[in-house]
């Protein structure tokens, strides 16, 4: 296969957002990386947190200590994901204010058992549970059965993204992978473009814009995208058409739950419909 740089890789290498402070940034240094990172001014920051733009000032600059109060409301005027807000308060010499647990501890077993019925209702169209970077956590029976049948004697992967753009994996059965590859693209490169501090998501869009034929961004002959990505898969002169819904957890306040997404895949026609269930049938 011929290697050529797309569109989207230069752009989007072009693009890649500078590091973040490094380890050991002071509270300070990490206040003001998210208020440019936001776009926002101490005067619009200050607003938002309720507090004087000279307070803001003075905690950028160390003048100022925040309190655990300040550091909640800022991280919350700035929307930051949990996992960045415990940054800010170890940064501001304070414990992380929100746990990382396994999905196996106990008392994530009321939303590990939420998790568990809606993959069960998904029966029988696949459905799996994936982490920030894309590694799959958690699936259903038919997302087993299915891609049991499509990857057969093909190369699995536990993270999608690296599978859907191995040639030994599923991108030489994905019939419309210019499509998929660019849909999901987009959506590693808003996850990396709002927090460009998660070093391993950055690093796994650098990895994937450097394989041959990286679609380019723009839809060809000015074509309008249909009003859902039907993902079509072939193998042995069948195919199979899905789209699929994404869910996350509402208002976590745990930093696993916050990070999981969901993505059930629905049935876009008859012959896929059929397929899935005569792949759960029982053998006669």
């Amino acid at each position: 296969m011929a290697h050529r740089q797309s569109a989207l890789v230069r752009e989007s290498t072009a693009a890649l957002p500078c590091p973040p402070p490094g380890a050991g940034a002071s509270f300070g240094e990490l206040l003001r990386y998210w208020r440019a990172r936001r776009h926002e001014s101490q005067l619009g920051l200050a607003l938002a947190g309720g507090v004087s733009a000279r307070h803001v000032s003075f905690l950028e600059t160390g003048r100022a200590r925040p309190s655990t109060e300040m550091v909640s409301r800022l991280t919350e005027a700035l929307r930051l994901p949990l996992r960045e807000r415990n940054a800010l308060f170890v940064a501001a010499g304070f414990v992380p204010r929100h746990d990382e647990r396994p999905m196996t501890a106990p008392a994530l077993a009321a939303a590990r058992h939420a998790v568990e019925f809606i993959l069960n209702q998904q029966e029988p169209f696949p459905a799996f549970v994936l982490s920030r970077h894309w590694d799959l956590v958690m699936r259903n029976r038919a997302s087993e059965r299915v891609f049991g049948w499509l990857l057969r004697g093909r190369k699995r992967q536990a993270n999608i993204m690296r599978s859907v753009f191995d040639d030994e994996g599923l991108r030489p059965l994905v019939v419309n992978w210019d499509e998929v590859a660019l849909d999901m693209l987009a959506h590693l490169e808003n996850q990396v473009r709002h927090v460009p501090s998660d070093a391993v998501a950055s690093a796994l869009l650098r990895e994937i814009l450097t394989l041959p034929n990286v679609p380019a961004r723009a839809q060809p002959d000015g074509a309008r995208p249909a009003p859902l990505l039907t993902a079509i898969y072939a193998r042995e002169g069948r195919e199979l058409r899905f789209f699929s819904t994404l869910a996350t957890f509402g208002t976590p306040n745990d930093v696993t739950l916050e990070e999981l997404c969901i993505e059930c895949m629905f049935p876009a026609d008859d012959a896929t419909r059929e397929f899935c269930r005569a792949l759960a049938a029982p053998p006669s």
